[in-house]
């Protein structure tokens, strides 16, 4: 769940880049007095996220400005569509413009890009779910963002569970081994997945008995299928590595758990999405 706390350290970072020492053209040219009202606006459709991000950022320098929010997170929309109104402080407002609008259009565009996705494996078992491949600092709103198009976040940091990649693999002698002591070592919560790039791995990986999930690396859909059907219920089985749009369907039809997809957070696009303001 996306807390308050972690909106505000981002949106105070963020408005400290952006105008160190205040926003010199609106104190310049913009009277003190002067009231801003303003739509944001959908150029194109999408799935909203960040609605609360939003709100944040164009408080923060003047609590007194008003956000009203007329669409919900994981809410779609159509291009033309209103999303939130603002007045107030036409200063405030200005300097709140663009870091509010880079907040929202980028998780906007993560959401969106994640429903097309989800929307691509419906009818399957399948799972769509993020990676760690985020943006630094932002992987908290953004990974908010996968969960307002549907799909679901895979572990948020290296503290959370125990994941053995192929780096990892590489490094250890005896992998069954290495799993029966982590299994034997770490609390029962913890959960433990090992990354295999060849179906030739699983043996040793199973023989553990320690995997709650076994990610099968860059597979072929036979050898997916193949992999399934080995592991057999004992994991649950997750599939990954240079999946598209294209692809995703064929591989959520051979049977795995969980797919995940790295593009839904470090490729994607920000959605078009504008402030239009009046000022009085």
């Amino acid at each position: 769940m996306l807390e308050r706390r972690q909106i505000q350290r981002v949106v105070d970072m963020a408005l400290d880049e952006d105008a160190p020492f205040g926003d010199l053209t609106s104190q310049t040219l913009v009277p003190a007095t002067a009231v801003a009202r303003a739509d944001l606006v959908a150029r194109e459709p999408g799935v909203f996220a960040g609605a609360e991000v939003f709100e944040i950022a164009m408080t923060t320098l003047d609590p007194t400005v008003k956000v009203t929010l007329e669409a919900a997170d994981g809410d779609r929309f159509d291009a033309g569509a209103v999303l939130a109104h603002v007045e107030g402080s036409a200063r405030a407002v200005l300097q709140a413009e663009r870091v509010a609008l880079n907040l929202v259009q980028r998780m906007t565009g993560i959401a969106t890009l994640t429903a097309t996705y989800v929307d691509a494996v419906a009818g399957t078992q399948a799972r769509v779910v993020d990676t760690r491949k985020t943006t630094p600092g932002l992987r908290a709103l953004e990974r908010h963002a996968v969960r307002c198009g549907g799909g679901h976040n895979h572990r948020y940091s290296l503290s959370d569970a125990v994941m053995a990649k192929d780096n990892h693999l590489a490094v250890i002698p005896d992998i069954t081994a290495a799993l029966r002591q982590a299994k034997a070592d770490l609390p029962h919560t913890t959960h433990i997945e090992v990354e295999v790039d060849r179906l030739e791995q699983l043996d040793a990986v199973l023989d553990s008995g320690a995997a709650g999930t076994i990610m099968l690396d860059n597979f072929s859909l036979d050898d997916l299928r193949a992999g399934v059907a080995e592991i057999a219920g004992r994991a649950l089985v997750e599939a990954s590595g240079g999946i598209t749009l294209d692809t995703i369907a064929d591989v959520a039809r051979t049977g795995v758990d969980v797919i995940s997809v790295g593009a839904l957070t470090h490729s994607v696009r920000a959605l078009d999405l504008g402030l239009d303001i009046s000022v009085s």
